[in-house]
């Protein structure tokens, strides 16, 4: 693992200028595939949440879509920003019925998913019932259904695409965080195996099916996000320099080392396939620490929430809603400017933020193994 210097300076380098970028481009290939098959939660979910549960509201998808478009964002997600920057169009939801097209892949995704099954219902908790094995279901479901058509449903994809497609997976954030308000960021370590494992298991599984490109994301730096440094219990000696909370973080960190650790054994036993682990925290955690060097101006800040402040968020007045609070109604409103920000709802990140990611991601430099995405970003 490289030292955080480099690190620092490798992110600035992949921030850069499109003209660098275009220069880094010419000497190293890049890999260019036909379709994307998404898994994750809310940071990369683009509509399956809010197709099974139609109630997604404004100010969501005011940048890009100009109304609500399924994303936890202001705009275009990382996924989203991956699939244009390779050619291909925006990955429908696996779970709406209506409009959808396969024919380049398919998203499956859904807000507040985790990687382990879920022992609560949406209702009570707000975990989505979508977890990583489901969603794997629902891949190996659509499989069949395309083997089974002779190619005659024109929205499926070819029959010979699953094995020439990139499989990404970003999820497990939720795993953590849904237990954190209850437990030590101790106790829930000891939980963080299972769910490494149960990623490293997908990976085998799809494998099994044909599935030979995986790109897996690490999870990013929460002790940065405003509604964690608003929500979760932890002292002033607990922020670092950057307003950051160490004992989080410091738990995201050990995970990633075990997402890590067990990617390389899963690559071992795996002949011919690609598994690439993406190294997002280090980009987030440079964004939220210096927003001014990347043309922002906020890190841990919400665009879209409530109460002002350091953190503009209030958990009782969610972006969008509005709430009686000492006898007047109180709206969470988004900022005028999200460009400005990297968090956009206290919870998620903004399209400006979320663009600088996918382009780090593309350019291979936060990839182990190094694997750069075709890509106009960096071509």
């Amino acid at each position: 693992m490289r030292t955080t210097a480099r690190l620092l300076l490798l992110v600035a380098a992949a921030l850069c200028s499109a003209s660098t970028a275009a220069a880094m481009a010419r000497t190293r290939s890049c890999r260019k595939f036909p379709a994307v098959f998404n898994f994750g939660d809310s940071n990369s979910d683009t509509g399956g949440f809010w197709a099974a549960f139609p109630a997604q509201r404004g100010p969501f998808g005011m940048t890009y879509f100009g109304r609500p478009a399924g994303r936890a964002s202001d705009g275009r997600l990382v996924i989203d920003f991956i699939v244009q920057a390779m050619g291909l169009p925006l990955l429908s939801p696996y779970l709406q019925a209506i409009g959808s097209d396969f024919r380049r892949g398919a998203n499956f995704a859904t807000l507040a998913s985790t990687a382990l099954l879920p022992n609560t219902s949406v209702f009570v908790t707000g975990i989505s019932p979508f977890s990583l094995a489901i969603q794997l279901n629902q891949m190996k479901e659509l499989r069949d259904r395309v083997l089974s058509s002779n190619s005659k449903n024109g929205r499926l994809p070819p029959p010979d695409i699953f094995g020439r497609a990139l499989y990404t997976i970003d999820i497990g954030q939720n795993d953590i965080t849904s237990n954190l308000g209850s437990l030590s960021v101790e106790t829930v370590k000891q939980s963080l195996a299972s769910v490494v494992n149960q990623i490293s298991w997908t990976i085998q599984d799809l494998y099994n099916i044909g599935a030979r490109n995986f790109m897996v994301f690490n999870m990013a730096p929460i002790g940065c996000y405003p509604s964690f440094l608003t929500q979760l219990p932890h002292s002033s000696n607990d922020l670092d320099e950057f307003g950051c909370m160490k004992t989080y973080n410091s738990g995201v960190t050990y995970y990633n080392e075990l997402l890590n650790t067990s990617l390389a054994e899963v690559r071992k036993k795996l002949q011919g396939a690609s598994v690439v682990y993406v190294d997002k925290h280090i980009v987030t955690l440079e964004l939220f620490r210096h927003p001014d060097a990347h043309g922002l101006k906020y890190g841990t800040k919400a665009c879209c929430g409530y109460g002002g402040g350091a953190y503009n968020f209030n958990q009782n007045v969610y972006c969008g809603n509005s709430k009686v609070v000492n006898g007047q109604t109180v709206t969470a409103a988004a900022c005028e400017d999200p460009q400005n920000y990297v968090s956009w709802d206290g919870i998620h990140a903004t399209e400006a933020a979320n663009k600088m990611i996918a382009y780090a991601v593309t350019s291979g430099s936060y990839s182990y193994p190094p694997s750069k995405l075709c890509s106009p970003l960096n071509d």
